[in-house]
C-alpha cells in the first residue's frame, strides 16, 4: 500500500481519554494534532470547548465520546450529552453501544439508543463503539447492521477500556458487513506504524490512537 505522510495522518483521531487529564495536556494534544495534520482530537466532553478554542483555523476537528466507557447511561442522558458536546463545537461523536441490550437480543433498545444520539448530534457524525472484545463474530456483524439501520456514520471497535482492542480480523469482518461506503474505525492498542497500516489495509477508514505522534514519526523514519 502506497500512502503519503499527509494522507496517513488524516486517518487519525488523536486521542486522550484518561480520567486524570489536565488542561495543559489537552493543549499539547491540540498542538500535536495541528502540527501533524490529524483528522481530529478525541477528548472527553468536559474538554470540547477547550480543544475547540486551541484548534481554531487549524483544520483539525474535535471528536467527543458519549456514554463512555460503559454505554450504560439512559438514552435521554446520552442524547443530551451528545447535544451538549455538539453545541460546544464537537464535529464528531463516538458513542458506546448498549452492550447489555445487544447481548440480550433486545435489538429495539440498541437501535433506539443509537438513533437518539444520531438525532441529537446532527450535523455531527456518529461512530458506534461496539466493544468487540466482548462479542462473538455474529454479534459483531449484528451490531454493525443495527448501527447502519440507526443512521450512524461509523462503527468502531473499542473504547480502549475493555479487555481487548482493535484487530485486523475484526476490521475485515466489520468492513465486510457494512460495505464500502460506511466508516470503520479501529481503536484500542494501536502502537506502531505496522499496526496502523495493517488495519487500514483491512478496511479501517479511521484510527483512534494515543500513540499517533510516535506512529507518524516511525513512518517518517522508515521512509527516510
Amino acid at each position: 500500500m502506497t500512502i503519503t505522510t499527509k494522507e496517513f495522518a488524516a486517518y487519525f483521531d488523536h486521542t486522550l481519554l484518561r480520567p486524570n487529564v489536565v488542561g495543559t495536556e489537552i493543549e499539547t494534544l491540540c498542538s500535536e494534532a495541528a502540527e501533524f495534520g490529524f483528522r481530529t482530537v478525541c477528548v472527553n466532553p468536559i474538554w470540547v470547548t477547550h480543544a475547540v478554542s486551541h484548534l481554531e483555523k487549524s483544520g483539525v476537528d474535535v471528536c467527543s465520546v458519549i456514554g463512555f466507557p460503559l454505554g450504560q447511561h439512559a438514552r435521554d442522558i446520552k442524547a443530551r450529552e451528545a447535544a451538549a458536546a455538539v453545541a460546544d463545537g464537537a464535529r464528531e461523536i463516538d458513542m458506546v453501544i448498549r452492550l447489555d441490550a445487544l447481548l440480550s437480543g433486545d435489538d429495539q433498545t440498541v437501535r433506539d439508543d443509537i438513533t437518539a444520539v444520531v438525532e441529537a448530534s446532527y450535523p455531527a457524525l456518529v461512530k458506534v463503539i461496539l466493544e468487540t472484545c466482548y462479542l462473538t463474530d455474529e454479534l459483531k456483524r449484528h451490531a454493525c447492521r443495527l448501527s447502519v439501520e440507526a443512521g450512524a456514520a461509523f462503527v468502531k471497535t473499542s473504547t480502549g477500556f475493555g479487555s481487548g482492542g482493535a484487530s485486523v480480523d475484526d476490521i475485515r469482518l466489520m468492513r465486510a458487513e457494512v460495505g464500502t461506503h460506511f466508516g470503520v474505525k479501529a481503536s484500542g492498542g494501536i502502537r506502531s506504524y505496522a499496526d496502523a497500516l495493517a488495519l487500514i489495509e483491512a478496511g479501517a477508514t479511521r484510527l483512534g490512537a494515543s500513540a499517533s505522534v510516535s506512529i507518524l514519526q516511525e513512518m517518517s523514519s522508515a521512509g527516510s
